[in-house]
């Protein structure tokens, strides 16, 4: 079965600029705009925004 283009893998970039990334899907249709999700960060030891990379 083939991967729809509708939902693309994204990396997710931490904010406080550890290098530490997320990998995940998002609905292009629904979600348009740079995703931005509140994840923690292992290297700072917190919950800080992550921001969608292009």
């Amino acid at each position: 079965m083939a991967r729809s283009t509708a939902r693309p893998v994204v990396r997710l970039k931490s904010t406080a600029g550890t290098g530490v990334t997320y990998v995940t899907r998002k609905n292009r249709r629904t979600t348009p705009d740079r995703l931005v999700l509140r994840k923690y960060d292992p290297v700072a030891q917190a919950h800080v925004p992550f921001r969608e990379e292009r």
